[in-house]
């Protein structure tokens, strides 16, 4: 648990961005539900693990009516900015990487958008057996993880700056750990969904202490079947 890591980065932002525009990966994720699995984006339970402001859940639940969101989010801060944005959410001050007091099969809809790649390997554990557990039959899971292949800025972090589990990185000056994954990783990692209905990678610039990194992302879709 990275709390008081996270707690700063709301407080003094240096990686995030607090903007309601949600990220464009959730854009092709809603274009894609329409378009390719012919889904109605009406009455909706959506769960947004690491939720932040919750401009990324907000912004699915705006596409139809009766959607209801539930945020997940170990930030003080974030939550407050979250309760903002969406008045009448569900949220939940708690690690995503902790069983959570929810029912199970009770969501439509799994978001973790770059939200699990800072648990640990026992975290992670838990967190893989609670998304199985509440996403609910021919639910979708939407993943964003950081990417190990092709990122020279993540290689670089992985030799220098090295974390003590597999393939994780401290970064500098805020002392995050991050997980990153080869693309043969994700897809065992969550294996029990079945093959991804896509799986992209995409790249973004990330500004950090003056200087701006190049990142890589997968971009992936699960059906519960």
């Amino acid at each position: 648990m990275q709390e008081h890591i996270w707690e700063k980065e709301y407080s003094d932002p240096k990686l995030i961005t607090l903007s309601d525009i949600p990220a464009s990966c959730i854009k092709d994720f809603v274009r894609f539900m329409r378009k390719e699995q012919n889904l109605e984006l009406d009455n909706l339970n959506i769960l947004d693990l690491g939720c932040g402001n919750a401009k990324n859940s907000f912004y699915i639940a705006e596409q139809g009516l009766n959607n209801k969101i539930t945020g997940v989010e170990i930030s003080k801060t974030a939550l407050k900015y979250a309760y903002e944005l969406v008045p009448e959410g569900n949220f939940i001050k708690q690690s995503i990487g902790t069983a959570l007091p929810l029912t199970n099969e009770s969501f439509d809809i799994i978001l973790d958008v770059t939200s699990s790649n800072s648990l640990n390997e026992s975290e992670s554990a838990i967190y893989l057996r609670e998304i199985t557990r509440l996403l609910k039959p021919s639910g979708y899971f939407f993943l964003r993880a950081l990417c190990k292949d092709g990122d020279k800025n993540a290689q670089t972090l992985l030799k220098t700056n090295p974390g003590v589990e597999k393939d994780t990185y401290i970064m500098p000056e805020i002392g995050l750990t991050e997980r990153v994954f080869s693309k043969e990783d994700l897809i065992a990692t969550y294996s029990f969904f079945g093959q991804p209905l896509y799986l992209d990678k995409e790249t973004h610039y990330t500004k950090f202490g003056g200087r701006s990194y190049k990142r890589n992302f997968w971009v992936g879709v699960w059906e519960n079947s």
